[in-house]
Parts: structure tokens; C-alpha cells; sequence
């Protein structure tokens, strides 16, 4: 054994990828449907710090994991999170986690005075049963110890499986009656003009005039199909290729414009074929539909664009990402040029722009390095917080100028999931000795105190998003989620509610709550002069 340890320490990246590897194999341990996941690389980290205390590589290596974590974060979330502080659920989602967050601070800094607890194992506890990274480096930084890392690791298994339990047992008392929606995908219908309201009419004033989430890709007269122009003056019995997720709205536009007509324009593709391409070209993405501007004598209709697992209506205003799979209606002819112009390469839809990465970066850490004043705190910065605040402003921006800095979603989960894990395991190993030392004293009592702690969030998000706010159930577990901040909650939450709203909620939550989460902790430590 004396050998084992000596090459865990003088070995530290050896040490370090070890973890990581054995922390997902038990990870991927399941319990009645619970798993910890990622997180388990943590406690994995603290067994193997503890048997070799002077394992743990470099803690910048571990800084540097949380900042990919971050950063991946806000880039994907950033335009569901402004959207979020814009509407009126949204405000009211937030506000509600909030209340769930500084009621879960305010009980973990009352076990200081009423038993005896060291602040910054506190304010572990309450980083680790709200599953918070980011909150536990922000204790670590402000305490300047890493008593934080023993709390976290105490109450995270139950910061994991607690919510979990609380939303199986919520689900079980109110017996909410949720209907799985059906996948949106993209139908058409072939619908002969016969509306004399319409003949005769420009096409952007059908287009004013039709049901939402209606979109026309092409129009056939004469035997040919053609692409929808807006200044196109509408005949008798012109045949609209109408497309739609819903095909109730299908059916009231062929109410509306006269009657179905199929297979009058599918037959025929001498005009018009149909092609999907990748968007993974710098011309394309980061651009509006409506901003995309095809070759000289190019003849294209875009009919729908698919991303991840749904079909997006082909609106002006919506803005094409890497990875992106745009269906076309186009002559034959020009294939190689729309090809051209979208790029089409599945390669290139998994590419980083690392200048781009490299300057978001940069500009949330000297955002970081600002202090700014607090009434009765005094001067605090913000540190990763505000590289998180850089991520969501950059994440709902898209592209500036030749910036893009949004990336593909599989290179993202990638990126910030490695990230979340090196932080994890170099965090893990450098804390191991203090925490078995510090657990052989405390025994379950810190158990008890992460399980008020976590308590005390999700009941009070619970009641105001439920019987305060109002919001509807599917909503409700999406913010349980986003307040208490695990993937694994969310994605219990999408099987008790197995609509979109539990996602949508979970992502005008997490950042909003995971910034909350820091400053509760950065002035707490503050207050008492930590």
C-alpha cells in the first residue's frame, strides 16, 4: 500500500484522471432510480486524498474546470434567462427560488450560533445541499479555507436524493393530471386557394392574416412551384405548400383558404426539391432566418429548421445555431451552392471557436476582478459570478461582429461537463484528510443539518410557486430543479411532468439562482468577517 501511495503522489495528473474514472464508475451506481452522478467524483476525490494527503494536483487545475462550467452554462442558457426576467412567470419562478435560496442560507448561517458549526462548514452545507459548485469555491475563496469542502461533501448525497424524494412525494399528494405533449414535428398540407377575400391579394398579406404557427414554403401555378415571395399577387386556385407543428392549425387554414389538394406539388420536384443541410458555416449561424441572404439567382425557401429533438417554425426572426438541421426547398441546380453557404459538415458543427472562448473568458474575469459596493457589506467582487453574469450576456447576444460565441450543444455539454468533473476530483483530493478527520467528530449531525438546509429550500419554493404564485405544476418542479441546481432532479422532474415547462424552467432558474447562491455566501463570509 506504502508503494500505491507513493505513486498517487508523486503522480498527481495520474491521481487526478484516476478519480475521474472511478468517480463516474460509482456514479453510475443506481439505488431505487438515485444516482449521484457526477458528484461522485467528489467523494471518490476525498477517499483517495485521504489515503494519499499529498495527491492533489494544483487547485488553478481545478479553478479551471469550474470557469468551463460556467461559461458552458450561461452560453446555452443565456437567452432563456433574459427571457425569464421579462415575463411574468419567469419573474414570478425566480422570485420564488430566490425566497427557497435565502431561506436555505438563512438556516445554514443559524447553526453557527445554535450549535456550534464553523461558518465556512456551513456554508458547505448549504453549497452542497443545493448541489452548488460554484457556491462551494466561492466559500473556499472567502473563508481562505476548505473547511467548506467537509460540509459539501456531507450533505450533497442528500442534496442529490432530497429533491428527488420531495418531488416523488409532491407528485403523489396533488396527483396532477399532466398529458405527455406530442413531439413537435413539422406536417404540411397542400391547400388550393378558393377565398376570394385572398385572390388577387399580395402574399405578405396572406401571411398577416393566417393562424399562428403557420408557415407557407412555396406556392404552385402553372405546373411550376416556386419559392413565397411577399410581393407574389395571389390567383385562383394557386396551390400553398402550408407547414405547421400543429395540425389543428392545418386544418384551420385549409378552412380558411379553400381546400386540400395533396400530392399536386410532392410529385413534382423539377422546380423545387427537397434537401437538409447542417449549419456550420460562419455565414449562416448567429444570423437570423431573415438575415440570410442566398447567392445571386438562387432559388430557396426554407421550410423548417430541427434542433436536438423538434422541428422549429422557419420565423425571420429565429436565429440559427451550430448543429442546426435546416430543411430546404430548392432547384436542383444550386444544391452545391446552398451546401456551400451553410457549410453542411457534421465536423464543423462540433468545432469551437476558441478565440471566441478565449475572449468571453477574459472579459468575465476582469469583470470579476471589479468591486463593487454593497450597503452594510462594504466593497465585494464578484469573481466567477460575474464571468457567469458574462456567459448569459454573451449566450443571449450570440454574435458580435466575428464573434460567435455560442457553440454547438454537444460541444458544450462536453466542455462543461469536463470542466464540473476536474473541479470536482482536484477539489476532492485536497480536501480528503481534513474531511475524515473533521467527519470522525461530527458523526451524522452534519446529515441532519444538510437535510434542514435542503428542506428548507425546496418547501419554500414549493409553496410560493404553487399556492402564491400559482404556477402550473410542470413549471413548479422545473424551478425545484433550477433552485436546487442537479441535472439528475431535472431529469426526475421531466419523467413526474413530462412536458417542455420543467426544462423551461430549469433554465430561467439555474444561472439566476446559481449567482444568488455565490453572493449569499460571499456575504455571509463578508458579515462575519470571514
Amino acid at each position: 500500500m506504502d508503494a500505491v501511495r507513493t505513486l498517487l503522489e508523486t503522480q498527481p495528473l495520474l491521481t487526478l484522471f484516476l478519480t475521474v474514472a472511478l468517480g463516474y464508475v460509482v456514479g453510475e451506481i443506481s439505488i431505487k432510480g438515485v444516482s449521484l452522478g457526477s458528484g461522485a467524483v467528489l467523494f471518490v476525490g476525498l477517499a483517495i486524498g485521504g489515503f494519499a494527503p499529498k495527491s492533489a494536483p494544483p487547485a488553478l487545475l481545478g479553478t479551471l474546470g469550474l470557469l468551463l462550467f460556467l461559461y458552458g452554462i450561461g452560453i446555452q442558457y443565456g437567452d432563456q434567462f433574459f427571457k425569464g426576467l421579462t415575463s411574468s412567470d419567469g419573474l414570478k419562478a425566480n422570485a420564488a427560488a430566490a425566497l427557497g435560496v435565502i431561506g436555505a442560507g438563512l438556516v445554514s448561517v443559524a447553526l453557527v450560533p445554535l450549535f456550534g458549526v464553523k461558518l465556512d462548514e456551513s456554508l458547505g452545507m448549504f453549497a452542497g445541499s443545493g448541489t452548488s459548485t460554484a457556491s462551494l469555491q466561492a466559500a473556499m475563496a472567502a473563508m481562505k479555507s476548505d473547511g467548506a469542502t467537509v460540509g459539501y461533501s456531507v450533505s450533497y448525497p442528500f442534496g442529490v436524493a432530497g429533491p428527488i424524494l420531495f418531488l416523488y412525494f409532491l407528485s403523489a399528494v396533488l396527483k396532477p393530471n399532466i398529458e405527455r405533449p406530442p413531439p413537435k414535428l413539422i406536417e404540411t398540407a397542400e391547400i388550393a386557394l378558393r377565398n376570394p377575400a385572398f385572390i388577387g391579394s399580395r402574399l405578405s398579406e396572406l401571411l398577416a392574416r393566417m393562424p399562428a404557427g403557420l408557415a407557407i414554403a412555396a406556392v404552385r401555378r402553372e405546373h411550376h412551384n416556386r419559392p413565397p415571395a411577399d410581393d407574389l399577387v395571389l390567383q385562383a386556385d394557386d396551390v400553398l405548400l402550408a407547414t405547421a407543428t400543429d395540425p389543428a392549425v392545418l386544418r384551420e387554414a385549409t378552412t380558411l383558404f379553400g381546400e386540400l389538394q395533396p400530392g399536386r406539388m410532392a410529385s413534382h420536384r423539377e422546380d423545387l426539391d427537397y434537401m437538409r443541410v447542417f449549419a456550420s458555416s460562419r455565414f449562416v449561424v448567429g444570423h437570423t432566418l431573415g438575415d440570410i441572404r442566398f447567392p445571386e439567382g438562387v432559388v430557396c425557401s426554407i421550410a423548417h429548421v430541427r434542433r436536438g429533438d423538434a422541428d422549429l417554425m422557419p420565423n425571420h426572426d429565429l436565429i440559427l445555431e451550430f448543429g442546426d438541421r435546416v430543411g430546404l426547398l430548392v432547384n436542383r441546380a444550386h444544391l452545391k451552392s446552398i451546401r456551400a453557404l451553410f457549410g453542411d459538415s457534421i465536423k464543423g458543427t462540433a468545432e469551437l471557436s476558441f478565440i471566441s472562448i478565449g475572449t468571453g473568458a477574459a472579459l468575465g474575469l476582469l469583470a470579476g476582478l471589479i468591486p463593487l459596493p454593497i450597503p452594510g457589506v462594504g466593497k465585494l467582487a464578484l469573481g466567477l459570478a460575474a464571468l457567469l453574469l458574462v456567459a448569459l450576456v454573451l449566450g443571449r447576444v450570440r454574435r458580435f461582429g466575428p464573434f460567435v460565441w455560442t457553440m454547438p450543444l454537444s460541444a458544450n455539454l462536453v466542455l462543461r461537463n469536463f470542466g464540473l468533473t476536474i473541479f470536482l476530483a482536484q477539489v476532492g483530493i485536497a480536501s480528503g484528510p481534513k474531511f475524515f478527520a473533521t467527519i470522525g467528530v461530527t458523526g451524522a449531525s452534519f446529515l441532519l443539518y444538510g437535510v434542514a438546509i435542503l428542506l428548507a429550500l425546496v418547501v419554500i419554493t414549493a409553496l410560493f410557486c404553487l399556492w402564491i404564485f400559482r404556477l402550473p405544476f410542470d413549471m413548479t418542479v422545473g424551478v425545484i430543479s433550477g433552485a436546487t441546481g442537479n441535472p439528475a432532479i431535472l431529469a426526475f422532474a421531466n419523467r413526474v411532468a413530462p412536458t417542455d415547462r420543467p426544462d423551461i424552467g430549469y433554465s430561467m432558474i439555474f444561472p439566476s439562482m446559481t449567482i444568488v447562491k455565490i453572493l449569499f455566501v460571499q456575504i455571509a463570509a463578508t458579515l462575519a468577517g470571514g
